[in-house]
């Protein structure tokens, strides 16, 4: 069955390692979107942080954000879906946060927030080329409700941070990496796969039409949901295993060449 929709992660897929969208990557996508297939960006980062490559690549379609839990359309900002934390869920996070001195930020109406600019802080900002608001003791009243919050630290901290989490809260939240220094909360209904899902019934497209590529474990469900799963070269042991088929890294023009591959050809 031809494909008629692709999802694509954006760090460390569609990105080459200096956070850039390759001219192959650029000319490949353009073919396969003028030969009528859709195309859009599925991303763990913030809206406002993904826009520009969207618009570099000159998507039309909504692109997933959040891990799936805003979907926006590019060139009106209308909101085509979004599901966040309930605000009493995070207030007991943010409380078990504080408790624990554990680093933590939120994201509110597509900004980000944070208790105060320290180093965690500033390298999130300067890496996702957003604006960092900090808001002091206030953050951690959550008065609205975010729509993803996370956590950075050594992935031996986070691995015990999660484990917490996943005992306290599960079935409530969504706990996703998408690398080794973030762990991203979200409600729990959302990740990747049902917003991809989502996606594809409001564009009418059937579940094995759908072609799905990514590196990390925030990629996992969009991976085992399309018809076509393709893990990158770089990619996580056990998204590779989970993937229909595994392209080059992303250093190599991986997502270039599956399309041609698996597409184009």
């Amino acid at each position: 069955m031809a494909i008629k929709l692709i999802a694509i992660d954006l760090d460390d897929t569609l990105l080459n390692n200096q956070q850039q969208l390759s001219l192959r990557t650029c000319e490949v996508l353009g073919k396969v979107m003028k030969s009528g297939v859709a195309v859009t960006i599925a991303t763990g980062r913030m809206f406002q942080s993904a826009l520009p490559f969207a618009r570099q690549l000159k998507l039309e379609l909504p692109m997933i954000t959040y891990n799936g839990a805003l979907i926006r359309q590019l060139q009106t900002g209308e909101t085509v879906f979004h599901r966040p934390i309930e605000t009493e869920l995070a207030q007991e996070l943010a409380d078990l946060f504080s408790e624990r001195n554990w680093y933590l930020q939120k994201y509110v109406d597509d900004r980000l927030y944070v208790a105060e600019l320290d180093e965690n802080a500033r390298f999130y900002a300067d890496y996702a080329k957003v604006e960092a608001i900090p808001l002091g003791a206030e953050f951690y009243c959550m008065k609205e409700a975010p729509t993803k919050m996370l956590s950075m630290g050594e992935p031996d901290e986070l691995a015990r941070i999660s484990a917490e989490l996943t005992a306290r809260f599960n079935g409530r939240l969504y706990l996703a990496s998408s690398k080794k220094r973030y762990l991203e909360m979200v409600d729990a209904r959302v990740n990747k796969g049902q917003a991809l899902a989502f996606l594809a019934g409001m564009l009418g497209i059937n579940q094995q039409e759908v072609m799905a590529i990514g590196d990390s474990m925030n990629d996992l469900d969009m991976i085992e949901y399309a018809g076509v799963g393709v893990a990158m070269g770089n990619a996580n042991s056990k998204v590779q295993a989970a993937a229909d088929f595994v392209t080059l890294g992303n250093a190599e023009d991986g997502v270039a060449a599956a399309v041609e591959k698996y597409v184009l050809a």
